[in-house]
């Protein structure tokens, strides 16, 4: 939004009464508006200040109220436009008597999330720090607050910006030794370019370990594993989670519900949920284990039907399951009858088709692209980030599989070039419209 004109303005305060409220306001014609509004100041408004603190009374054209003006000239401000905040006694009818001053004398009523969109725009901000900023203010609990600080503080974007910069220069590389034969002066040797196409992958596995680490449990979609009692669901989330789960020849030896990280391959991970079989007809203490199953089905994404592939007779598949996982495979398997499912066999014990099955399930969980849809926040931008760095990895590999080969170094630079337009999507450089106005759009006015 380079260039903009209007200056805008909003309660950036929770709605009720508090003991004191915020007017933020943002644009060229600022300091108009504090002139306009701000009486008896001391210190005596001083516009060309970079920072100041002004204490007076506010005008709102019906009355005087007391505040603190904090003045921020740009470019040493959030949105690197002068930048003025009304601290205010918190009642909501003086804060809104306050904003209909300011938008008489001509201010425009911010729309969700336009100053930190006016923070992007200027580059004070890039894309994934800007979803910090909102992550950060609808954090649920503190794991969501540390990880969506990592997020604002650019631990994401300073890893994409080394990585970009490695992949320029291979790319840079690649593209000027077409112009040379080999023994020529500006030839790179392909020794060479292997050694930075190394460093840059090396890079890229960092920050998609990096943002896996930083996202809150909350952000990892959940996998959950249902079936009878004894089917080996315990030692199946065993060997996939690296966990230790108690697991015994005897029935109902799993009481409480488990979670464990899930390396998926690929960079991406899952939160895998075990917990008592899966009995229908349960009473007492079992039937509360299976309140808890309900509650844990309904905000699973994937829900995993976990048989005894030394059984026969299956029943009937749980509600939402949507994959059938045949355990103890390297014993002697029946057929099972009636499974409307697609089904895997796998092992824990002798670690046959894990890989099959987490292929299965990362397929499942295959993001959509849509950012509208209705779920966590957390999970939303793990995702896009998640989705972002995938991209820059596949054309990466690409890129490194052609240097191997032998093949052309334009096939190389090509590459390249497109794992760097999956990092520019991440850092808002090439995100399109549609997808900015629905991020900037989750977030409240006067921010």
């Amino acid at each position: 939004m380079p260039g903009v004109t209007t200056t805008i303005a909003a309660i950036a305060t929770p709605a009720g009464s508090g003991r004191r409220g915020i007017l933020r306001l943002s644009g060229p014609r600022a300091a108009e508006f504090v002139r306009a509004t701000l009486r008896d100041a001391q210190p005596p408004f001083d516009a060309a200040a970079s920072r100041g603190l002004f204490a007076g009374r506010f005008d709102d054209g019906r009355g005087l109220q007391p505040v603190r003006v904090l003045w921020m000239r740009g470019p040493r401000s959030f949105t690197r436009e002068d930048v003025a905040e009304f601290h205010l006694p918190g009642a909501e009818p003086l804060l809104q008597a306050a904003l209909r001053r300011l938008l008489a004398l001509g201010a425009v009523p911010a729309r969700a999330g336009e100053f930190t969109r006016r923070a992007f725009a200027s580059g004070r901000l890039d894309l994934s720090q800007a979803e910090g900023v909102l992550a950060l203010t609808e954090a649920a609990n503190e794991a969501e607050r540390a990880a969506a600080a990592l997020l604002l503080e650019g631990g994401l974007d300073a890893r994409a910006a080394e990585l970009r910069e490695r992949l320029l220069a291979l790319c840079t590389l690649c593209e000027a030794s077409l112009d040379f034969d080999e023994g020529e002066t500006g030839h790179v040797p392909r020794a060479e370019l292997a050694a930075l196409w190394g460093a840059a992958q090396q890079v890229l596995e960092e920050a998609l370990a990096w943002e896996t680490r930083r996202a809150a449990p909350s952000a990892l979609a959940r996998v959950l594993l249902v079936g009878a009692p004894n089917v080996g669901k315990s030692t199946l989330w065993n060997a996939l989670t690296g966990g230790r789960a108690l697991v015994s020849a005897q029935a109902g030896t799993t009481r409480d519900w488990l979670e464990g990280r899930w390396e998926l391959g690929g960079g991406w991970t899952c939160l895998l949920i075990d917990g008592p079989g899966w009995t229908p007809e349960a009473r007492g203490a079992d039937a509360k284990a299976q309140e808890l199953f309900a509650r844990a089905q309904r905000h699973a994404e994937l829900v995993l039907w976990v048989v005894d592939s030394t059984q026969a007779e299956a029943g009937a598949p749980p509600i939402g399951a949507s994959l059938l996982v045949r355990t103890k495979s390297e014993l002697t398997p029946v057929p099972c009858t009636r499974v409307e499912l697609p089904s895997l066999a796998v092992s824990a014990h002798a670690r046959h088709g894990l890989g099959e099955l987490a292929m299965a399930v990362r397929t499942r969980l295959a993001p959509a692209g849509d950012l509208a849809r209705e779920t966590g926040l957390a999970r939303v931008l793990f995702e896009r980030h998640q989705l972002a760095l995938q991209r820059a990895r596949t054309a990466l590999a690409e890129a490194g599989e052609c240097l191997a080969a032998g093949y052309s170094l334009d096939l190389v630079a090509e590459g390249v070039r497109e794992s760097l337009a999956a990092l520019d999507d991440l850092s808002g450089r090439t995100t399109p419209e549609d997808v900015l106005e629905r991020i900037f759009a989750r977030f409240c006015l006067g921010k």
